[in-house]
């Protein structure tokens, strides 16, 4: 986005300078890369199944001189107009794409009106379930955590993303976050993978003006979809990212910063996680097609002939709604059938299905089980000593899950104040990333019984998880914990 934002206000040059400007450019010659501004697409045959997109509007997005919104008439744009024919038929800086999808026929669209909340799974007529597609236009408010999970699950099981961001400083609220840390957040801080999921992450920079070509290929259904071929964008006060293909080799740099390549300077970037997609731009000026709500300072990057920015967001839309005959889209969660996951949860089969401490794991007398014959008895060595006791299960996507177990605590401490000897319950991830601490518990716990508990995991519905008991000992005086009768249930 154009202009520096210390105070969450944009100074953007008038749409009227920059026209004057470019044909200043294309007279001497500089635009050779330029592509001609896309017409509008000419109506098509309505889809039997229309695309569903929503569009962002409750973190902020119309703060300062934004006005990312397709129209002013929220949820439904309809209601402003229902048969738009032109970007001044819906009132908002986003109306031209709103309008381009509308009058195919093949998209449905909505908006989550200010003041709205990010859901997941609900009866909410602006829950994800409902849609292809979710946009979230330059983000200027955290994600709550659940909100978070929201989003994450909505990918994972289908859904398509599409994040814009800004460069670094951009609050335009002032409230602390701009768009560059929402995103980041959004991604690494969340309860269903945090471990880089999409591959990339997004830079602080603010880079003034450059004008990113699109890499070469042919195939590429985001460059060369139904909407016209991309050749590249433009920056005006933006941000690239930094892909990590080895965190998830699906990442892709579509359209690059001058003298950049690889895995860094991508500005605009596309990946993949569970069944769903996402892609990533780096600024907002190229969203902007320079019309809004009165008095907002507004800069027409949609129209502007050093890029094919038209052309871009539209056929990422498409290739995210799973539009254009590709996989993907809905976002639907799966029906679930209810089930026990784990493998031998009472232990009465010994060691199977579990990774445990040699000889943890016993029917010995010392410690009762909660019932049978068997039961996973960790520490009670009264020596500095550590026991695991770990299983790995697939949760289904689309179910609510739980995690329940027996737990005795016995110990020989006497203090009333200090946790000598602790049990961690966790959760992990690919590569052992701890996702969750579910419970820490101590010889301050120590019970004369059995204690059941339960913990929800329908955040890691759609991904394969270890569930990890770690006792760790001090070097004096016992404690026991005792774990029997464990599930996870899944409905």
């Amino acid at each position: 986005m154009l202009g520096a934002r210390s105070s969450g206000r944009s100074h953007r040059r008038t749409a009227g300078v920059l026209t004057a400007l470019g044909a200043l450019v294309v007279a001497g010659g500089a635009a050779a890369q330029a592509a001609t501004p896309p017409a509008s697409p000419a109506p098509r045959a309505a889809a039997a199944t229309q695309h569903r997109v929503l569009f962002d509007n409750s973190k902020a997005e119309t703060a300062g001189n934004a006005d990312w919104i397709i129209s002013t008439s929220q949820p439904d744009p309809l209601g402003e107009n229902p048969s738009p024919s032109s970007e001044g038929d819906w009132t908002g800086a986003l109306s031209s794409w709103g309008v381009a999808l509308q009058k195919t026929g093949n998209y449905a669209l909505k908006t989550l009106p200010s003041g709205g909340t990010i859901t997941y799974g609900t009866s909410s007529a602006t829950d994800l379930k409902n849609f292809d597609t979710f946009v979230m236009p330059e983000p200027n408010v955290l994600l709550s955590a659940s909100e978070k999970t929201a989003v994450m699950q909505f990918v994972r099981n289908g859904g398509g993303l599409f994040l814009i961001s800004d460069h670094t400083g951009s609050d335009r609220n002032n409230d602390g976050a701009d768009a560059v840390k929402v995103i980041n957040d959004l991604m690494s801080n969340n309860s269903v993978d945090s471990s880089d999921p999409f591959g990339f992450s997004v830079d602080s920079l603010n880079i003034g003006t450059d004008n990113p070509r699109a890499i070469s290929d042919a195939s590429d259904p985001v460059l060369n979809g139904s909407f016209g071929k991309v050749t590249g964008s433009i920056i005006r006060n933006g941000t690239t990212a930094t892909l990590k293909p080895s965190d998830n080799p699906a990442v892709k740099g579509e359209v690059y910063r001058t003298g950049y390549s690889g895995n860094t300077g991508a500005f605009f970037a596309t990946s993949t996680f569970g069944s769903g997609r996402v892609a990533f731009w780096g600024d907002s000026s190229p969203i902007d097609d320079g019309t809004g709500q009165p008095g907002n300072n507004l800069y027409d990057g949609w129209n502007d002939p050093a890029g094919t920015d038209a052309a871009l967001a539209l056929n990422a839309t498409e290739w995210l709604s799973g539009a254009g005959g590709s996989t993907g889209g809905g976002g639907i969660p799966t029906p679930c059938t209810p089930a026990q996951l784990l493998a031998n949860p009472g232990f009465e089969s010994g060691s199977s299905g579990w990774t445990a401490t040699s000889g943890i794991i016993n029917t010995s007398s010392g410690e009762p089980p909660y019932s049978g014959a068997y039961k996973a008895w960790l520490g009670g060595k009264g020596t500095a000593h550590t026991d695991t006791l770990a299983q790995t299960v697939t949760i289904p996507a689309g179910c609510a899950a739980s995690l329940g177990f027996q737990l005795h605590i016995d110990t020989d401490e006497t203090t009333t104040s200090t946790a000598y000897d602790t049990l961690k319950v966790q959760v992990l991830g690919s590569g052992g990333s701890v996702l969750a601490t579910l419970a820490t518990y101590s010889n301050l716990d120590a019970a004369d019984d059995y204690t059941q508990h339960t913990f929800d995991l329908g955040a890691y519905a759609g991904q394969t998880v270890t569930l990890k008991f770690t006792a760790t000992e001090g070097s004096k005086l016992q404690t026991s914990f005792v774990i029997d009768d464990t599930a996870l249930t899944v409905s």
